[in-house]
């Protein structure tokens, strides 16, 4: 393992030219980065082994320079992959720990692998990649969230559920329909990704400090070797820009925000109170205490995690709000929030796949709730104006005097005789019994996007198709 340099050392080496004295210890301790943005490493040496090309290309170095800088740097690749790579808090970054390790194998070539570049172009480059890298995983990450409500859609197409507004019993739903709910929120999570990364798809190297070079680069060569779109357009802009993390940030909130919503339903449906879905034991656990207990933690634990997600888009707008350009010392502190803040929702989406793949839901006992409350209400007031004739305001009145006889009875709207009914409105039918069942409000719900079993049978294969 390569010998870490002292700080003064380290330092003398890079501001020797200018500073008398290496920096106190303290303020290594504040300037440093290392400790975090070590997990830059291949980004750093992807980008580097790139402008060493250009740099050969554009003949500002030698062929055998930068032959000797692309070698040397896939050799600290491998250090730094088997764990054999000392890094160095008085080298501050990844960047200079790289560089300098660099130069050690292959000596006075590494320095020059600098010429035309800054750590301000440099870690904008870097961490564009890794973003753009995490906004690949997290759709991947939806995606296969999306899969498994999907497959728990499809086979409750038709089974009846509770719907719910103001968390009271509104109307008959489809299981089917309820999962479906999720599928489309994730998609649009998804376009918001998708569309983070086509507008961070721009490459900052070449920018240098903020005003660009006097070599004569070639911005495109290098923006095209790393995958990106093109070059950014304005120097000052390359090296100051931090709307990408925040864009990954703003997206990854609204992500967690929509798991946080599922998680809280399934707390809830998995409690004794309504038995809707039981959690597999691989995401669940038990009581230290009482033995009968079946706690949803890894729900509950991607509810309060949202938290995290949410607090660092937060801290990272509030660090840059108050930025002049170009580059400033406090855009060192976007990395950790943007680093747990992908860490937590890749983790989230992950348990969330495992909960929604393994869970089951109880038919019965969502059948048993969807009969209850008077859900099917609506129906008997669409009935009056349908088939009576009456104005919905007041098909609505009449069947609000029915729900308060049924509730004074104890019962429900179907178990109402027909001569009850008529004590309302003397339009009332027989007929009218046809749609106070839950299977036929459901099967009734028939137009574009509502939860009638060929409705959800048919977004089901459109979702399917979709993400094939």
């Amino acid at each position: 393992m390569a010998e870490a340099p002292s700080t003064a050392d380290a330092a003398n080496a890079m501001w020797g030219g200018r500073f008398a004295e290496g920096p106190d210890a303290i303020m290594t301790a504040i300037n440093a980065s290392i400790r975090f943005d070590r997990r830059l490493y291949a980004q750093d040496i992807r980008g580097s082994r790139a402008h060493a090309a250009m740099l050969a290309a554009t003949g500002i170095i030698s062929d055998s320079d930068a032959s000797a800088i692309g070698e040397g740097l896939l050799t600290v690749l491998s250090e730094i992959e088997a764990g054999a790579f000392a890094f160095s808090e008085a080298l501050e970054d990844i960047h200079l720990n790289v560089e300098s390790r660099l130069t050690e194998i292959v000596g006075e070539a590494g320095k020059r692998l600098h010429t035309a570049r800054s750590r301000n172009d440099q870690v904008a480059t870097d961490f564009r990649l890794w973003v753009r890298e995490q906004c690949d995983a997290a759709l991947g990450g939806i995606a296969a969230l999306q899969r498994a409500l999907l497959a728990q859609a499809e086979a409750g197409a038709d089974w009846v559920m509770p719907g719910f507004t103001h968390l009271q019993v509104a109307q008959p739903v489809t299981w089917g329909h309820h999962m479906l709910a999720y599928v489309e929120m994730l998609g649009r999570d998804a376009g918001r990704f998708a569309d983070a990364r086509t507008r961070m798809n721009e490459c900052p190297l070449g920018a240098a400090a903020l005003a660009g070079t006097s070599f004569p680069i070639d911005r495109g060569m290098t923006a095209k070797a790393l995958g990106f779109d093109r070059p950014m357009a304005n120097s000052i802009d390359a090296v100051s820009d931090r709307d990408f993390a925040l864009e990954f940030l703003s997206a990854a909130a609204i992500c967690a925000m929509h798991l946080s919503r599922l998680a809280e339903e399934l707390v809830i449906w998995s409690s004794a109170q309504f038995r809707f879905v039981r959690l597999s034991d691989r995401f669940t656990t038990g009581s230290s205490i009482m033995p009968q207990k079946r706690n949803p933690d890894a729900a509950e634990l991607i509810r309060a995690r949202t938290g995290r997600i949410l607090g660092a888009a937060v801290a990272l707008f509030t660090v840059m709000k108050g930025l002049p350009l170009a580059y400033s010392k406090d855009m060192q502190e976007d990395k950790e929030q943007v680093f747990d803040a992908a860490d937590t929702l890749m983790l989230a989406l992950a348990a969330m796949t495992g909960m929604v793949a393994d869970m089951t839901a109880d038919r019965a006992a969502l059948e048993r709730a969807a009969s209850s409350g008077f859900s099917t209400a609506t129906d008997l007031a669409d009935w009056l104006v349908r088939e009576a004739g009456l104005p919905f305001r007041e098909a609505h009145h009449v069947t609000g005097a029915l729900v308060a006889l049924a509730e004074g009875k104890g019962c429900d709207l179907p178990d109402l005789t027909l001569e009850e009914m008529k004590s309302a409105h003397p339009a009332i039918t027989g007929a009218v019994y046809s749609v106070l069942g839950v299977h036929n409000s459901v099967a009734s719900r028939q137009s574009y996007g509502g939860t009638a079993p060929v409705r959800v049978r048919e977004q089901v294969a459109r979702w399917k198709a979709r993400l094939a």
